[in-house]
């Protein structure tokens, strides 16, 4: 069967490139083939409100079940593409099947990167990347007592909120110094290092695993100092593996991820791919070929890749953005951080209510605002412009950010 537009991947950012290529007028033939037997669903919530039963299934769906075909949007689910076949401008599904495109978007994202070590594949091993994932712990709680989480990302960290909700005894084991070490400053992570104790969370840094035991299921992590914590689950967030072996197999140029231009282009005639799998030059990065797990990117470089599409092409630029729910304290995050030499705190962190501003060269490039609402909206305009400001004025908490001189 033939297709003006093949999407792969029918997760946020397949669905919204399929969304946005109708809502901008495009009448041609569309298939979006995803892996997973269900509609596309949001993500984010399910290692947070999903879990913790604050958000039912059908709130997940990111539109009506029957919107698909009440689009003319061809939803081929429980379906993985194997093979891409850029010369004949057609793509192979698993059981054989082949389709051919005029233009293909992959939106694949990634699978969950799994532990290396002995006993990583035993039972009571998990994930957090899909909703089978969270129904596989949801399934086995009522038989755990104590959790080992690996990875003090934040995968990690809202793993462990949740679970010490629901009275699991949870202990964190983080490899690096600090938890959020890849994305967020001292100040920040200092913060939610010591949110997780007081909420009870055995987090521990500068630790490797050096095994999961157990003889037919889980029953504890050997450490790399040899001691064993004893549990009956752990749950494993260590970031993710994208999903592009079929287009770097066609040819596709990437490494970690497959790279795209400024219009989503990959290398490959016809080609664009979006999302968690996408290696791009990021402005808010100095130009830097980065990959963007977020909402955000997965639902821009969609829109973005939808117009070059449709002959009206304009290059991906978008502000990122993000946020984290743990406990009762809301996370926004403004910008990319990485990079920066400088981080202003602006509150106080034993308030519950503060913000980090980051610079770089005397430029504000990034801000962390945890339960401050306010701080997260102003600084956004100030780091879209790339603002100058005295340090110690953006920590004057009697001054909103908004009215702040630049330099």
């Amino acid at each position: 069967m033939n297709y003006d537009v093949i999407i792969v991947g029918a997760g946020q950012g397949g669905a919204y490139a399929a969304i946005q290529l109708r809502q901008q007028g495009f009448a041609g033939s569309i298939a979006l083939i995803g892996r997973e037997s269900e509609p596309p669903y949001e993500r984010p919530p399910l290692s947070k409100e999903y879990m913790l039963g604050d958000k039912a299934w059908e709130r997940l769906l990111i539109r009506p079940a029957d919107f698909w075909a009440g689009k003319d949007i061809d939803l081929l689910p429980g379906s993985e593409v194997v093979l891409v076949s850029p010369e004949a401008k057609t793509v192979q599904l698993q059981d054989g099947q082949e389709f051919a495109y005029g233009d293909l978007i992959w939106a694949t994202g990634g699978d969950p990167r799994r532990l290396s070590c002995p006993g990583a594949s035993l039972p009571g091993v998990h994930g957090v990347r899909t909703r089978a994932d969270a129904d596989a712990i949801l399934g086995e709680l009522d038989s755990v007592s104590r959790v080992v989480i690996v990875g003090g990302g934040y995968i990690g960290l809202e793993a462990a909120a949740v679970l010490r909700k629901l009275g699991k005894e949870v202990t964190l084991l983080e490899m690096l110094p600090r938890v959020l070490a890849r994305v967020a400053g001292e100040d920040l992570s200092a913060f939610y290092e010591a949110e997780h104790r007081a909420h009870g969370v055995d987090l521990r840094t500068s630790i490797g695993v050096e095994a999961i035991e157990g003889e037919g299921r889980v029953t504890g992590v050997r450490l790399a100092d040899g001691s064993v914590i004893e549990c009956q689950m752990v749950i494993v967030g260590i970031g993710i593996v994208p999903a592009v072996g079929p287009l770097l197999t066609a040819g596709a140029a990437g490494g970690n991820g497959v790279d795209v231009d400024e219009f989503c282009r990959t290398s490959l005639p016809n080609i664009y791919a979006i999302g968690d799998c996408a290696a791009h030059a990021n402005g808010f990065a100095d130009g830097a070929v980065i990959r963007l797990e977020s909402v955000q990117n997965a639902n821009d470089q969609a829109s973005c890749a939808a117009r070059a599409i449709i002959g009206e092409p304009q290059a991906y630029a978008a502000t990122p953005w993000f946020w984290s729910n743990q406990y009762d304290l809301k996370l926004q995050t403004v910008g990319l951080s990485a990079g920066h030499d400088q981080a202003v705190l602006r509150g106080d962190p034993a308030a519950r209510s503060f913000s980090v501003l980051y610079l770089k060269g005397g430029k504000l490039i990034a801000c962390d605002a945890v339960n401050m609402v306010k701080d997260y909206v102003q600084a956004r305009k100030l780091v879209e412009e790339g603002a100058s400001i005295v340090p110690d004025d953006l920590a004057d908490t009697s001054r909103p950010l908004k009215e702040l001189n630049q330099l």
